[in-house]
């Protein structure tokens, strides 16, 4: 395993300048980190000829990793519709899609230890979620094939990158619980902080309540599940006991949520009103039908497709973000008669082309 004091000695920088440069952190200029990131490839990974060989050739083939929490679909249906709108894309193009799932091990030792990428058995990577970290992007990237982001980006880094519009979405979720509920103790369970999705769906949370001159109230959980969603209502009613309404960052905390408000004879949204993000399946299916935030989840997948397409044919430049309008699902949860009808956040879908400098 190669240490960072034998990388910071061989590039002649401190053991900091290199933790930044791998982390995506700033404070290091962009031809440093592009240095570190080549040197920690180059010592800690050779190639054999074969496998030369095989980087070279077109496989057609096109990676989806995501950490395998997030498998099978019973567990979480997010990744899964992103995943099928990029194998819809690709198929027209006569490209396949391998699933691979990452293991915390895996991620730790990087993408130089998986065969697939090793062996230069695929055309493309793309991550999915931000529970991949930047060490694992950045190394990625460094292995001469695209690598594109979907619900994640990199702060410091130009990585192609698919996202909603995550604050907005939790912005106009708020809003609707302040303006037609009159609500003015609201809760926001999220997930890890330093997540990308989790940290813009609080900042639009945020700006909400400030906006209307309420105090946010954050419970942070380290994973967005039914039962974190459990766990983190708990710490809100106990932290602030007068809560009347809860925004989650995704469905299933939402799910927990409603879940656990059930146990402690809190009526949702009689007591407790709850709203979710995503609109994953199980959405409509909660009791009470949940009130969330809409992502275009297969048209994420859809998008990074086109945009692994571009990239072959040398359409785009590697500093290319796109974010995808969001919608606000209104169902009952929140205190609303259910209506088929979204509010969109945005015109339609976005693309930001940023430079890092």
């Amino acid at each position: 395993m190669l240490r960072l004091r034998e990388l910071a000695d061989h590039l002649g920088v401190s053991t900091a300048t290199v933790s930044r440069a791998l982390n995506d952190k700033p404070g290091v200029s962009a031809e440093t980190r592009r240095k570190v990131v080549a040197a920690a490839q180059e010592m800690s990974y050779r190639p054999n000829a074969a496998a030369r060989a095989l980087i070279t050739a077109t496989t057609r083939t096109v990676v989806f990793a995501v950490h395998r929490h997030h498998f099978p679909l019973s567990v979480d249906p997010f990744y899964p519709g992103i995943m099928r709108g990029l194998e819809e894309t690709l198929a027209a193009e006569h490209y396949g899609v391998l699933l691979l799932t990452l293991s915390d091990e895996d991620l730790r030792a990087g993408p130089g230890t998986l065969p697939v990428l090793q062996e230069g058995r695929a055309d493309a990577l793309v991550a999915a979620g931000p529970d991949i970290p930047p060490q694992f992007i950045l190394a990625a990237a460094g292995r001469s094939m695209p690598v594109i982001l979907v619900d994640n980006a990199l702060r410091e880094t130009a990585i192609p990158t698919v996202t909603a519009d995550d604050p907005g979405g939790c912005r106009d979720a708020t809003r609707h619980l302040i303006d037609i509920h009159g609500h003015r103790s609201i809760a926001l369970l999220r997930g890890t902080p330093g997540w990308v999705s989790s940290d813009g769906r609080a900042d639009g949370y945020c700006d909400a309540m400030k906006a209307a001159e309420l105090e946010p109230r954050v419970v942070s959980v380290e994973d967005t599940t039914i039962a974190t969603g459990a766990v983190a209502l708990i710490e809100v009613l106990e932290a602030w006991p007068d809560t009347t309404a809860i925004v989650a960052v995704n469905d299933a905390m939402a799910i927990g949520a409603i879940r656990q408000a059930a146990k402690l004879s809190r009526r949702v949204p009689e007591d407790l009103a709850v709203v979710g993000f995503d609109d994953i399946s199980w959405a409509a299916l909660s009791d009470p039908p949940l009130t969330t935030v809409r992502v275009p989840i297969v048209q994420i997948g859809r998008r990074a497709g086109r945009v692994l397409l571009d990239h072959f044919e040398d359409v785009i430049t590697v500093s290319s973000r796109t974010t995808l309008a969001t919608e606000l699902i209104v169902r009952s949860s929140c205190g609303c008669d259910e209506s088929p009808a979204p509010v969109m956040n945005s015109s339609g879908p976005r693309r930001h082309e940023t430079d890092h400098e």
